[in-house]
């Protein structure tokens, strides 16, 4: 869901020493109130996020941070986050607590109860949360030595590992998202929530902050659901219950995500790959591993000939490659000591280790090398439909978005570094052109490189100079696109920097698609040589793509975006005949045959069901076309067109009928064709 923009910033404000920042605020006419009012400031001396409470030892200059700003509604969602765990022991004594962050449009908190909590249970949690707000408990932060707060946090064991991890390498709070606690040695603080009458304390919890004043400052909450987690992310800690909820500025931005939240549902490729009879995920193949289903063949056809028919006409050459290799072929691309974790286990073969592949460049590698290379023949472009296998944990898994067995359209492209930017371009619009094709048209791009972050370094190969180089190329010909850029320091592949197409669909949700990434290290340590003009041997600069990404990934965002109603080019039924009476039906079923020998999708329903009942079921299945034939309409050689909008049209002769479905089918119209746009 797209958020709301910040609103715009105000000059700095002054702290005097001594005095609050809510009432610096004030002073000021600052609101403290609605969407636009101050929930935290930010110390612009530390860069730090402090309480409105918060009272500096000397004159300090700050910034308002509004609760419809990212940085806000994280504040609210963090204070709500305490507000269900403070109501999670209410109701639950003696359940322990693990961490609550802030998380993308909500929050989360771990615990672990006595037993997994139930939707009841969450109506239960919201309802007491619900009292909580209402009273207007303050938020108040209190500082603690290391050795005070494992004394009083003796009975939450989760948080005394916290504790102990402080100033150690690991950050204690980001094995998942968010944090509780400082790292780096820093000081502990507490947050207690006062009654708001006696000042005594009623809940308090480990927490760096900052939060809001009181509990009566949140606006709106609820509660989303809950789910099994590992503590700290790992499947060798305990499995803890996590529940998930959302907070927001206004009750209006609240309910604005809940029909979001609403519509997402609705377009779940999940629910609608059963419903439309797609796709599904056997439990006796495993998870994450999909079949799909004929009318899903039928999508997945569409776009496999799309793609194969568009990587010929940009000059590519076909490939394939098997399922399986020799883990040295994994050692010398370099990927199996970065990629062991998320590759299926070696298999013992012939006193050899072997792995499922996770990726399909070692082996066109292999083919470059399998016979002298000319300068003449660069650029080399080899593609494949590469179906590859990762070992994704089983609590990432989603449908076809994140799955184990995955088939990308995968190409390579193997050029001198003269070429390397013309054939970034090249790429560029081939996979910008694909999305426009199949009515993705709203995206930008994402530049991940090395960044600067000396802990990160490790994971890179190669030198600072070749990785300047590289970067350089990706960036000028991203920006010769005028698209947005946005920079994802840290992000790269391990053998150099990448360009995402990231889309936005139909709700506006982003979803990374297209890749493209600059290779100077594959090519060395396969010995990849060409010849150059001057007769010497030379190193080609390889380029990844891969246009869908993955067919399955693809195949489910369009499946949500199109809210599971494909354009008609793509839709696995085309057109479906529904008699008034059987009486029509070999009437319709010659129509049929027309629509067929046009290499149209057509089917008949000649089932025992009224009319509407096929009416109704076709709609259900979203088929673009409907075509409905009684006794007039068979005597005057004509048919009905029924749209998915509902709208109809009458008479229309059947020759007409044919020709209008294979127009609009050859143009590949993404549109939906309806009374109006359709004849």
């Amino acid at each position: 869901m797209s958020t709301p923009p910040s609103p715009t910033a105000v000059a700095p404000i002054r702290v005097p020493a001594g005095t609050t920042a809510q009432q610096a605020l004030k002073d000021a006419g600052i609101p403290l109130k609605g969407a636009d009012g101050a929930v935290v400031v930010r110390d612009l001396a530390s860069g730090d996020l402090k309480d409105l409470a918060w009272t500096p030892d000397t004159d300090a200059e700050v910034e308002p941070v509004p609760a419809a700003s990212a940085e806000g509604r994280a504040v609210i969602r963090h204070s709500t986050a305490h507000v269900l765990a403070q109501a999670v022991q209410g109701l639950f004594p003696g359940t322990r607590l693990g961490i609550g962050p802030p998380v993308e449009n909500g929050f989360y908190y771990d615990f672990e109860p006595e037993r997994p909590f139930t939707p009841e249970d969450l109506t239960a949690l919201e309802k007491k949360m619900t009292e909580i707000v209402r009273a207007g408990q303050n938020f108040a932060r209190r500082e603690i030595s290391d050795a005070d707060a494992q004394a009083e946090l003796a009975s939450e064991p989760y948080k005394l590992e916290l504790i102990g991890l402080k100033g150690s390498a690991v950050d204690p709070a980001h094995p998942t998202e968010g944090a509780d606690v400082e790292v780096g040695g820093a000081q502990l603080t507490m947050y207690d929530n006062l009654d708001p009458r006696s000042g005594e304390r009623v809940w308090t919890d480990l927490c760096r902050g900052p939060h809001l004043p009181r509990t009566n400052n949140i606006p709106a909450f609820s509660l989303t659901r809950s789910a099994a987690a590992y503590w700290r992310g790992s499947e060798k800690n305990p499995q803890l219950q996590r529940i998930y909820g959302t907070a927001w500025e206004s009750k209006d931005a609240h309910k604005a995500y809940l029909e979001h939240l609403a519509e997402a549902e609705r377009r779940d490729h999940r629910r609608l790959g059963a419903e439309l009879d797609l796709f599904s995920f056997p439990d006796e193949i495993g998870s994450g591993l999909v079949v799909f289903h004929p009318k899903g063949g039928v999508v997945k056809r569409e776009m496999e000939d799309y793609v194969r028919r568009r990587h010929i006409e940009e000059g590519f050459d076909y490939v394939g490659s098997p399922h399986i290799s020799k883990g040295g072929l994994f050692e010398t691309s370099g990927h199996l000591p970065y990629y062991e974790d998320t590759m299926f286990p070696a298999m013992e073969l012939e006193n050899s280790k072997y792995y499922l592949k996770a990726m399909n460049c070692p082996m066109h590698n292999l083919i470059f090398r399998s016979r002298g290379r000319s300068y003449r023949e660069l650029p080399l472009r080899f593609f494949e439909f590469g179906t590859v296998y990762r070992y994704e944990k089983s609590g990432v898994v989603h449908g076809l978005t994140r799955v184990r067995g995955l088939t990308q359209d995968d190409s390579h492209s193997y050029v001198t570094p003269e070429q390397a930017p013309g054939e970034i371009w090249h790429l560029l619009h081939f996979v910008l052109g694909l999305l426009r094709d199949f009515g993705l048209d709203d995206y930008y791009l994402e530049l991940s490189t090395r960044g600067d972050d000396p802990e990160k370094q490790a994971k890179f190969i190669g030198s600072e100079e070749e990785w300047a180089v590289a970067t350089a190329v990706l960036e000028e010909a991203a920006k010769e696109t005028g698209l947005e850029l946005v920079p994802d320091p840290g992000g790269a592949a391990f053998y150099g920097p990448k360009i995402s197409v990231q889309a936005r669909d139909a709700i506006g949700r982003t979803w990374q698609m297209s890749t493209i990434q600059y290779d100077f290290n594959q090519p060395a340590r396969f010995g990849l040589e060409f010849s150059a003009a001057d007769g010497t041997r030379q190193q080609p600069v390889m380029i990844h793509s891969a246009k869908f990404g993955s067919l399955e990934r693809f195949f489910g965002v369009l499946t949500e975006h199109y809210a599971g109603a494909f354009p008609a080019w793509l839709a696995p039924v085309q057109a479906v005949g529904i008699p008034v009476t059987d009486e029509q039906v070999p009437y319709l079923r010659d129509l049929g045959l027309r629509l067929r020998q046009r290499g149209l999708r057509f089917e008949l329903d000649d089932s025992d069901d009224r009319m509407q009942k096929k009416i109704r079921t076709a709609s259900k299945q979203k088929v673009p076309f409907v075509l409905i034939a009684g006794a007039t309409d068979a005597a005057a050689g004509a048919v009905s067109f029924r749209f998915r909008d509902g709208s109809q049209r009458n008479g229309v002769p059947v020759a007409d009928a044919v020709e209008e479905i294979a127009a609009w089918v050859a143009v590949r119209n993404n549109a939906d064709p309806t009374a109006e746009t359709s004849g």
